[in-house]
């Protein structure tokens, strides 16, 4: 672990990096973080009060709600998740854009009349709706100039039922941009002053794909989430992606070099809580990640879900975390060794076994480190600042 060790991480000054982070976030550690899904916002949410600089590279993956229905219509990458991290790092100090970000986070009725819901729609598409008057110019035309190409490529029989204007936005820019999502995620993050970076993880227009205990293949991020579908009654033995029903090999799906760049500058890797492997494991999964990740010499976390995670049947803590190995290994080698892929898991002290701790120490040095991290609230939910507190202090 390029001599970074537990004692000499206890003898960093825990509070007073926290503090000197919150009073210059500006200057705040390079975080880094693969995921998709809602479960890590509030968390990012928080970190914006620690770091500017923190970077969260989503899965475009998502084959359920509102982004199927866009995907389907214009055969594109799935764009909710980035769209709700950006929302998540939005500056909201008096320096930001709350008009633009009360109509990026607007969502249309899901059982409203038809009528009433092609009225809104249509005001949204033609600039009349009262949010998009509420933004000053040139932001408004920017925003416009993404509707129309929104609006000139719809289908007619196009379902608008919790249509999120954010969503909507981010459509219209990818087909404006020649089908690419980097400029308009660009262009998002500067409309509401994003205060970290966000970026999919590739700018491919592909499926999941999950190989089950048992030799079953499903293709599909919404069959393996537990939401939409029934749960899965058996363990995934292999993730891949898919272009229609066949399995892309990785060769076709390389990390792109912007996003090889946020790796090799990270000050701290962390593989979030969130469903383990349609939103983490699925961001392993291009080609040049895994050994990106082995050669950058800084702290690897793993943050397990305190929830019950559907797509885990059946496995603890000391399986979930082999799973990421097996997934890192695949393109980092066989033989890397686990302490240049992870080195910590940050677990809540009631929440995991003592045992658990044991083994993977025994198996593969891995130290977990018990802090109280739970909300007292819901204890199936992280506290944000105790994590950000806890992560910060790894740095």
């Amino acid at each position: 672990m390029s001599g970074l060790t537990v004692s000499r991480l206890a003898e960093i000054p825990d509070a007073l990096r926290i503090a000197r982070c919150r009073s210059l976030p500006n200057l705040g550690p390079r975080l880094l973080f693969f995921s998709g899904g809602s479960a890590l916002n509030d968390i990012a949410h928080s970190l914006k009060g620690y770091t500017h600089n923190s970077r969260h590279l989503i899965t475009p993956f998502d084959s359920g709600g509102s982004s199927q229905v866009l995907r389907a219509a214009f055969n594109m990458p799935a764009v909710g998740d980035l769209r709700s991290r950006l929302m998540a790092l939005a500056d909201e100090s008096d320096l930001g854009q709350p008009d633009i970000f009360r109509l990026f986070t607007h969502r249309l009725p899901a059982n409203a009349e038809a009528a009433v819901l092609r009225a809104e729609a249509r005001a949204i598409l033609t600039g009349e709706h009262p949010l998009i008057c509420a933004v000053s110019q040139p932001m408004r035309q920017l925003i416009q100039t993404q509707l129309r190409s929104f609006a000139e490529a719809m289908p007619a029989d196009f379902d608008f039922r919790k249509a999120s204007v954010g969503n909507l936005i981010l459509a219209g820019g990818y087909l404006a941009n020649d089908r690419a999502l980097e400029p308009v995620l660009f262009l998002m993050s500067k409309m509401v002053a994003v205060q970290g970076t966000v970026r999919s993880i590739v700018d491919a227009n592909l499926q999941i794909g999950a190989e089950l205990a048992d030799g079953t293949i499903i293709i599909g991020q919404s069959k393996l989430t537990g939401k939409e579908m029934p749960p899965l009654t058996q363990s995934i033995r292999r993730l891949f992606l898919a272009e229609g029903d066949a399995e892309v090999t990785p060769e076709r799906v390389k990390l792109p070099e912007r996003n090889l760049r946020l790796i090799e500058t990270a000050d701290l890797i962390c593989y979030p809580p969130g469903s383990l492997y349609s939103s983490v494991i699925a961001n392993l999964l291009p080609l040049g990640v895994g050994a990106a990740i082995a050669r950058r010499t800084v702290p690897k976390v793993y943050l397990p879900s305190l929830g019950p995670d559907p797509e885990c049947p059946g496995l603890g803590l000391v399986d979930q975390v082999e799973a990421l190995l097996e997934q890192l290994r695949r393109d980092a080698g066989g033989d890397c060794p686990a302490d240049r892929l992870l080195q910590f898991v940050l677990c809540d002290g009631d929440s995991f076994a003592a045992a658990d701790a044991r083994e993977l120490g025994r198996r593969h040095g891995i130290v977990c480190m018990a802090q109280t991290l739970a909300s007292e609230a819901n204890p199936t939910r992280y506290d944000p600042r105790r994590v950000c507190d806890s992560l910060v202090s790894l740095t």
